[in-house]
């Protein structure tokens, strides 16, 4: 994981079940460029795309995500929704969060060990890896990574043995999946943020080699995808439940579709409620007591802790 990295256009890589990986040394944004090519039936599902930068990078409510060349992960999965119900769908995001956050704990792990002497001061003193609901994943409380996902309806048309393109009835439903990882980008990077932020070099204390993590993280995905169609999210729930740091914690719940990089921080068309986290449910939504005694489910919302 921490061998010398290969020229980025040299990248092995492939999307799920083999499908083509597509490689973009600049692009403005993979998650608008693959939403575009899904709808108009040009990609198949599965297809993976990967920038080594991008000009227009972005997260929730459209706030700015930086993306500098040459130093981290900004990749997009197209991932296929047969045999899982509509309602279901906002959960693979959280699959996908516990499923990464699991593989960087692993690589922590493999750190740890291989620095023996200091293995014990690692796993006692340092913070560790999670998954702030919904989908954040954290360093203590400093975030590395963010997941943003759209339900796209694809035109693609698979060919038959014969080679021959078969006709499609209707668009079928598919998950256009953007991930961005500060791989080996520095904190002092992201400093006009004005919020905490770290990076997996700064987490690991080596540089990492980005094309072996991304084959490792797809290839954990694919089979975290299989494993919920066949028995849902309650799984990673309890994993969840193990490694969360949150519970039991105040925060504040924030429900605002238009928040922006501009009023992110003051009260302008949101809808904010403090209190305490209570737990997660088994279909991954929030059990949170507000401040006034009154306890709501949340499905969709953003946390601060």
């Amino acid at each position: 994981m921490f061998s010398q990295e290969r020229n980025f256009t040299d990248w092995q890589l492939t999307g799920f079940n083999g499908a083509p990986a597509y490689l973009f040394e600049t692009i403005g944004s993979t998650h608008k460029l693959m939403k575009s090519m899904a709808a108009s039936g040009e990609i198949a599902p599965g297809t993976l795309f990967v920038a080594d930068s991008q000009s227009d990078g972005h997260g929730r409510h459209e706030r700015t995500w930086d993306s500098p060349a040459g130093k981290n992960l900004y990749f997009n999965i197209l991932i296929p929704l047969e045999g899982i119900p509509a309602s279901n769908f906002a959960q693979i995001t959280q699959v996908a969060a516990l499923t990464f956050a699991e593989t960087f704990n692993n690589v922590q792990e493999d750190v740890a060990i291989a620095n023996r002497d200091c293995a014990e001061s690692v796993n006692a003193n340092s913070p560790k890896i999670t998954v702030k609901w919904p989908n954040d994943i954290l360093y203590g409380k400093s975030k590395f990574c963010g997941i943003l996902a759209e339900v796209v309806y694809t035109r693609w048309r698979s060919p038959n043995k014969s080679g021959m393109t078969m006709q499609q009835d209707a668009p079928r439903p598919a998950l256009s999946m953007g991930v961005g990882i500060n791989v080996n980008s520095d904190s002092a990077d992201y400093a006009h943020l004005n919020r905490a932020v770290t990076t997996l070099k700064e987490i690991f204390g080596h540089p990492v080699n980005r094309e072996k993590l991304l084959q490792a993280l797809i290839g954990n995905l694919e089979r975290a995808i299989g494993q919920f169609k066949a028995f849902g999210i309650r799984p990673w729930v309890e994993a969840w439940k193990r490694m969360d740091q949150f519970i039991g914690a105040r925060g504040t719940i924030i429900v605002n579709h238009h928040c922006t990089d501009q009023n992110r921080d003051s009260d302008e068309g949101s809808i904010k409620k403090t209190g305490h986290i209570i737990n997660m449910n088994n279909d991954g939504s929030l059990l949170f007591e507000c401040d006034d005694g009154t306890v709501e489910t949340v499905i969709s919302a953003d946390l601060e802790i």
